[in-house]
C-alpha cells in the first residue's frame, strides 16, 4: 500500500512540473527526465504505469518486454544509478513522440559498476491524454557523439 501512495505522490509532483512545461515537447522532456529518476530510485509502480504493456527495451545484452524490465530494475540486476543527460531532442508527430537523449549512464550491472555513453531513443504514444512509453533503446556511442537539433 505504501508503494502505491508513493507512486501517486511522485506522479502528483511530476504533474506540477508537467503542467509548468508549455509545449508538448517540453512535457515529454520532463517525463523522460522523470523516468530516469524513477529508474534510479527503483520506482516500480510509477514505471509500471508509464511503460505500455507491450513495450520493448533494447539493451547491449538483449531485448525484452515490460515485465522483464521491471523485474530487472526491482531486483537490482541492473541498477540505473545515475543518468547524466547531456542533450535531449524531442519530436512530436501527432500522438507519437520520440525522444533522443545523449547520456552518460552509471549503472550497477551484475555486481560491477560501469559507466557508458549512450544515445537512448524513447518512443511514447499518447492515449486518452496520458503518455505511454512503447520503446527504450540504448545505442552505444562515443562521448563526442552529437544530437542535431
Amino acid at each position: 500500500m505504501k508503494s502505491v501512495f508513493t507512486a501517486l505522490f511522485v506522479l502528483a509532483l511530476s504533474t506540477v512540473s508537467w503542467s509548468q512545461a508549455s509545449s508538448p515537447e517540453q512535457r515529454i522532456a520532463v517525463l523522460s527526465k522523470t523516468k530516469w529518476e524513477w529508474m534510479a530510485d527503483k520506482q516500480i509502480d510509477s514505471l509500471a504505469i508509464l511503460f505500455d504493456d507491450r513495450s520493448r527495451f533494447v539493451h547491449m545484452s538483449g531485448t525484452w518486454g515490460k515485465e522483464r524490465e521491471l523485474e530487472i530494475i526491482e531486483s537490482g540486476s541492473i541498477h540505473y544509478k545515475q543518468a547524466d543527460v547531456h542533450d535531449v531532442v524531442v519530436e512530436v508527430f501527432g500522438n507519437t513522440a520520440i525522444v533522443w537523449n545523449r547520456i552518460t549512464l552509471i549503472a550497477h550491472v551484475r555486481g560491477n559498476e560501469v559507466s557508458n555513453e549512450f544515445t537512448v531513443t524513447e518512443v511514447y504514444q499518447q492515449r486518452a491524454g496520458e503518455w505511454k512509453m512503447l520503446d527504450l533503446t540504448f545505442s552505444s556511442v562515443r562521448d563526442t557523439h552529437a544530437l542535431e537539433h
